[in-house]
């Protein structure tokens, strides 16, 4: 029997309109009624991901920041740390401003952005959805390098930096690879998510990387957790769809990509699911668990 799972969200969990179906949420609460932990495992900030895992009704554990943190739900405190200080933040942002190139800073519980783009816009689409208490926290400033300058000590989870153009983005990629201390993920292929503006579909298409101190992977945080919860690898399922995904998709007793996925991670895996909008989670655990 798998007595843990761990589920990426955006492109595996949530379909391309940021929605966790019914499908999988019968799914998944069957899965938790017979003994296996269904547990976030995602990029995004604490509160954005407290408000899905509650919707799923996952209550024990979410990894957050890509494996910079580990939350117990019911302690309401975070068990496990990597954070990035703030002078590696403020040489990222320094490379992206002198580049124009869009970027935004997440700390443990808020997206610092300077304006409603890419991802960012996306999750503000999610937010208008949303009662106030279980939006994703999002800053909008002007001055981002002064702004952080003058922040009390802060948690940084990550940078996520972003372009619709290809060569702009690889050249910006190469500049930040210049930082010690730090991972930057290479990310392969477009993301592409979808916003309804009205009864219209509007496509946000980009290029992205995300930035974390060195050593942070979600693999490293399901470590944890694994001797916390006394189970082994052979215990444990992992189901993602990009690079940031990839290390517990080797890792785990089953590792599951969504159909669609980036090649590497397709590549790696055991099994390749159906796609998001086809309830992809719900059917590799029908599979695997049920």
């Amino acid at each position: 029997m798998y007595k843990l799972v761990a589920i990426d969200l955006d492109g595996t969990m949530l379909n391309s309109y940021g929605i966790v179906t019914d499908k999988t949420k019968q799914v998944i609460k069957e899965c938790i009624d017979k003994g296996t932990e269904i547990i976030i495992a995602s990029g995004r900030p604490i509160d954005s991901i407290k408000t899905i895992a509650k919707e799923i009704g996952s209550n024990k554990y979410f990894i957050a920041g890509n494996g910079a943190l580990i939350y117990d739900i019911q302690k309401d405190e975070v068990i496990y740390e990597k954070y990035m200080n703030k002078q590696k933040i403020l040489e990222i942002i320094n490379i992206c401003e002198q580049n124009s190139i869009s970027y935004n800073v997440y700390t443990d519980k808020t997206i610092l952005a300077k304006a409603l783009k890419y991802n960012v816009l996306y999750y503000h689409k999610e937010n208008l959805k949303k009662e106030e208490n279980k939006k994703t926290h999002i800053n909008i400033v002007e001055n981002m390098y002064e702004y952080i300058s003058n922040m009390d000590e802060e948690k940084f989870l990550k940078v996520t930096v972003c372009d619709e153009s290809k060569t702009i983005f690889n050249s910006i990629i190469r500049k930040l690879r210049q930082i010690d201390n730090i991972e930057v993920l290479d990310v392969l292929h477009m993301s592409r998510k979808v916003i309804r503006q009205g009864t219209e579909d509007i496509p946000i298409e980009y290029y992205y990387t995300e930035i974390s101190l060195k050593n942070v992977d979600k693999w490293d945080a399901i470590e944890f957790l694994m001797k916390k919860m006394n189970i082994t690898k052979n215990e444990v399922i992992a189901i993602g769809d990009n690079i940031n995904d990839k290390k517990m998709l080797e890792n785990a007793g089953i590792g599951i990509a969504i159909e669609g996925s980036t090649p590497v991670v397709i590549e790696i895996s055991d099994f390749v699911t159906k796609t998001n909008n086809e309830d992809g989670v719900a059917f590799a655990l029908e599979k695997y668990c049920l």
